[in-house]
């Protein structure tokens, strides 16, 4: 199988990250900040070891204030439902996955306002029409740092300066960037980061984080058993207690460690240039192929390593069907999860084909594909 579909869980992982997670369920599977025995207490240093290493990843000063979720859709509904009330007004980009748009979608019926900002063709956040449509109840802008359907990066700097100008709040999914894209959210002025663990990041599924900035409180999802203040029967006001209620994945957080580890020995500059080189590969070869249309941006620089076409008016599924089935390649079809972004690009009636490089495609790897994608496309 030639897998690129990193976009939607990445693959293989470090070896690392699977013997991390036999150990932890063999050796160390005790309930972390629930006892006090040596079992318990190595549970709770391998999560805290983790809060570190993403602390370091991202430039985040408190490592405290980055919360375990089971995804990073998880992390998005704990931010927007935590944060906005009725009455507030978010800007959002047009190139939202539904992750953050369903759960806008259900706050607006309760009387929260939604504006969509205008893109350029690429799929970027157009920055002057921000100073257009916000508004004095303004609470909240929303960008996805990568889109998930074309690649196209966000400019977090600008963004978050013009956040910090309107004194909003300024929120990032960094679905598609974690791991093979440098954030630092200081610079960025980041107030609200989410994420998932098992795609960039490299680690299992059933994982994902928030961090939640100075300043910002939020409401809680949940509410239980946190292993601190037990003699209280209201919820921890502190982080990350007052989020984490029940018992974290703590077997998947060792492996998410480790994915986290590979990243920071590896180098994220170098985990980066590679999947540029191999996207970069892969465009210059789809742009050769007649019949096929490329969607997202020709820049390098302000792209990741997701690839979305069509070819002709073939069926974008069963493109994907015949790649897998006469391949062995891996792709995705359809709208990704992703109905306003390709209602931007004008694909919601038939969706593309997805490519999502990984760390540890090849060369090779892209060989094959545009050689089947050349087959496909009959030329």
């Amino acid at each position: 199988m030639v897998y690129l579909d990193n976009a939607a869980t990445s693959w293989p992982k470090p070896e690392a990250v699977y013997r991390a997670m036999v150990e932890f369920t063999k050796v160390n599977g005790a309930n972390p900040g629930r006892s006090g025995h040596r079992m318990a207490v190595r549970a709770s240093e391998k999560v805290m070891e983790c809060r570190e290493n993403l602390a370091r990843l991202f430039s985040i000063p408190d490592p405290l204030r980055i919360v375990f979720t089971s995804n990073g859709t998880e992390a998005v509904n704990l931010a927007l439902k935590g944060l906005l009330r009725p009455g507030d007004h978010v800007l959002l980009s047009g190139m939202e996955h539904n992750a953050v748009v369903r759960p806008l979608k259900k706050l607006e019926s309760a009387g929260v306002e939604l504006s969509v900002l205008k893109t350029d063709p690429e799929g970027r956040v157009d920055s002057a029409d921000i100073a257009v449509k916000v508004r004095p109840n303004t609470k909240l802008l929303v960008v996805t740092h990568a889109s998930n359907v074309t690649g196209t990066v966000n400019d977090l700097l600008s963004l978050g300066r013009l956040a910090k100008e309107h004194n909003i709040v300024f929120m990032v999914d960094a679905a598609q960037t974690a791991g093979n894209t440098p954030i630092h959210v200081g610079e960025a002025q980041i107030d609200l980061l989410a994420f998932p663990g098992h795609k960039g990041l490299l680690g299992p599924q059933g994982t994902g984080g928030l961090y939640v900035g100075e300043g910002i409180t939020l409401d809680t999802l949940k509410e239980g058993g946190t292993g601190s203040l037990s003699e209280s029967l209201d919820q921890p006001d502190f982080l990350p207690d007052r989020y984490e209620s029940g018992t974290l994945n703590t077997p998947g957080i060792a492996g998410l460690n480790e994915g986290i580890k590979f990243i920071l020995n590896t180098g994220i500059d170098c985990i980066q240039e590679h999947e540029k080189q191999l996207t970069r590969l892969m465009l210059e070869g789809l742009a050769e192929i007649n019949k096929v249309k490329l969607y997202g941006s020709g820049d390098m620089e302000h792209r990741t390593g997701v690839i979305s076409i069509t070819v002709g008016q073939m069926d974008c599924h069963e493109v994907c069907d015949e790649l897998d089935k006469k391949y062995g390649i891996a792709a995705r079809g359809g709208l990704h999860c992703a109905c306003l972004a390709h209602k931007t690009l004008g694909t919601l009636g038939s969706g593309t084909i997805r490519f999502s490089v990984g760390f540890f495609n090849t060369c090779g790897d892209i060989d094959r594909a545009l050689a089947a994608i050349r087959e496909i496309a009959g030329t």
